[in-house]
């Protein structure tokens, strides 16, 4: 009595990359309003700006190469 699990994979992919794109452009968008309203924000946020872009530009390209080919091959 197995039962399987029916994994959405194009909607993962889908999330995923809208999530990394949402990372990147918060990300960029606190660095550069940070910086022109206030003219210049602290060091721990600019790394938390920075740690956003890099995590959002990472999983912009991983979650639909994960999620949309290599998962549904090796299933």
């Amino acid at each position: 009595m197995t039962q399987y699990v029916s994994t959405d994979y194009p909607s993962l992919a889908k999330t995923g990359f809208l999530l990394g794109v949402s990372l990147f452009a918060l990300g960029a968008a606190g660095e550069l309003v940070g910086t022109a309203v206030l003219g210049g924000v602290p060091g721990w946020e600019q790394t938390l700006f920075f740690d956003m872009e890099v995590l959002g530009i990472l999983l912009g390209l991983f979650s639909p190469l994960v999620f949309g080919i290599v998962l549904p091959l090796v299933e």
